[in-house]
């Protein structure tokens, strides 16, 4: 069970015992009446950190800062402050230090530059933006309380005209956590993979880095015991962990043996281009990876199992006609503790689609992790992103910074019963009417939609993706921005933004003073 889960457990436990000392100072010797079933309510804190975005002397980041209207949070109270008064809601980015790790890590300890305006978010409903040019802006962390926590997202993107960087960036800022997975990341001699650990916390974290290649474990050092002080960020270079051949497909495990870190993997490749590697979802027996381009000329899938057992996997693509085997791998064996891969050309062939990887046994379900390498356009004009595999949306989730053109919704719904989704493309960061609509994704169908815009559109805006009934949803935002003759492009896969949290109810019970 991850730390953030427990956290919450521990404040529902919390906000329980509390409650039932109120009812026992109560006056009167009634019956204790029965415990009520647990409520959900509205989360009223939440952090995330967002790593340094770039190296490059030309990069142009954005940031985008948003947090959706909830129902059941009220309007402004915000959330618990001193003395018993409300605070002030507010969802608010501030600079991380950069601190030093052995294996490749950036220079720091100097105080970064903030960013020229603090994408400071003081209402639901309407995304913030934020500038920071260059190589001096920092990674960030923040917080957001009250009625900005729940659903709080922000997405950081940065295009990368020139050099061996080029690229569109994207990457929606992770919460912090003790435990993360990283399928497709890469220690070969034309990539440059760094793991960025970043700490929003109070006090400092350390943390632990393992690497698996198609033989097992790669042997290496600098890799235990990683110090990252609070409030501050450590950018380790994957290559330089270990001694192994340069390895095409490596499987990078992060976890903490204290404090809490928010990770992704920056990946730039000499050739291709680069974008960031976000975590794959929780060990599983089926995964989805939802999202690839109508257009992709190249997708690499690397997978790896964390358990003693191989796992033997039925590999499928679920587009706009239905669920087929791709003709050019419809399987996949995966030895334990080893990473493999599987080139899947000609995959899309003209059709936005998702894959679906399921055991080929049933009855033998083996918890894998995965992640696609994309590829678009041909020659000298190529560009990467990376689809991590994505849990079902539960209840809820965002993506930012959608813009006009090029964004490209993706919503999968696996073999089975088909799903009503209500998507919500927010106000515009500089003006624009939010627009509703709900859809119908067929089981075993994947459904494209780009004509989603607000009205009137200023700026850029958000996308809310809710499940309303019938089969589990998974979704995926592309950003396409041509440069040049390049088609530069980004994935972001949608994580339900656990806005909510379980909190049971309360009665009174004199058996506590015995």
């Amino acid at each position: 069970m991850k730390r953030t889960t427990l956290s919450l457990i521990a404040g529902a436990t919390a906000l329980a015992a509390v409650t039932g000392f109120a009812s026992l100072t109560a006056p009167g010797g009634t019956a204790a009446p029965e415990a009520k079933a647990p409520t959900r309510l509205p989360v009223e804190r939440a952090g995330l950190a967002c790593p340094v975005p770039s190296t490059s002397e030309v990069a142009e980041t954005l940031y985008t800062s948003y947090t959706p209207v909830s129902s059941g949070t009220g309007t402004a109270k915000g959330g618990a402050g001193t003395a018993g008064k409300p605070t002030t809601p507010l969802a608010q980015l501030r600079p991380a230090a950069s601190a030093t790790a052995s294996g490749g890590a950036a220079k720091g300890g100097k105080k970064p530059k903030a960013p020229k305006a603090p994408a400071t978010v003081t209402a639901p409903g309407k995304p913030v933006t934020a500038e920071a040019n260059g190589a001096t802006a920092p990674a960030l962390t923040g917080s957001a309380t009250g009625t900005l926590a729940p659903g709080w997202t922000v997405q950081q993107t940065t295009v990368v005209p020139a050099g061996g960087a080029r690229g569109l960036l994207g990457l929606t800022c992770g919460a912090p956590d003790t435990d993360f997975w990283f399928p497709a990341a890469s220690t070969a001699k034309e990539r440059q993979d760094y793991v960025h650990l970043t700490n929003p916390d109070d006090t400092a974290a350390v943390a632990d880095i393992e690497l698996y290649g198609p033989e097992g474990v790669l042997k290496s050092q600098f890799t235990e015991g990683i110090p990252v002080p609070a409030h501050s960020t450590v950018p380790v270079l994957l290559s330089t962990l270990t001694a192994a051949a340069a390895q095409q497909s490596v499987t990078v495990h992060v976890t903490t043996r204290s404090g809490r870190v928010g990770a992704a993997i920056g990946s730039a490749d000499d050739k291709l281009g680069s974008d960031w590697l976000a975590a794959s979802a929780d060990p599983a027996s089926t995964a989805v990876l939802p999202g690839i381009p109508a257009d992709a000329t190249s997708v690499r899938l690397v997978a790896f199992v964390p358990g003693e057992d191989d796992a033997d996997l039925k590999i499928q693509l679920v587009s706009k006609d239905g669920t087929i085997v791709p003709v050019s791998a419809g399987s996949l064996h995966v030895k334990s503790g080893m990473t493999a891969s599987a080139e899947l050309p000609d995959l899309t062939r003209g059709q936005v689609g998702s894959l679906l990887l399921t055991p080929s046994d049933p009855k033998k379900p083996t918890p894998v992790v995965a992640a696609l390498r994309v590829v678009r356009g041909k020659g000298d004009d190529t560009e990467i992103a990376f689809v991590p595999a994505t849990p079902a949306i539960a209840a809820r989730a965002t993506v930012a910074d959608n813009r006009a053109k090029g964004t490209t919704l993706a919503l999968t719904v696996p073999p089975g019963a088909d799903a009503q989704v209500k998507v919500t493309a927010s106000a515009g960061s500089g003006g624009g009417t939010p627009v509703s609509k709900t859809v119908t994704v067929k089981g075993g169908t994947t459904t494209a939609l780009t004509d989603l815009v607000p009205g009137g559109l200023k700026g850029s805006y958000a996308l809310t993706v809710e499940p309303v009934s019938g089969g589990k949803v998974y979704a995926a935002r592309t950003l396409a921005v041509p440069l040049d003759g390049t088609p530069m492009f980004t994935i972001q896969t949608f994580t339900d933004d656990r806005g909510t949290v379980e909190v049971p109810s309360a009665h009174q019970d004199l058996g506590v003073l015995d």
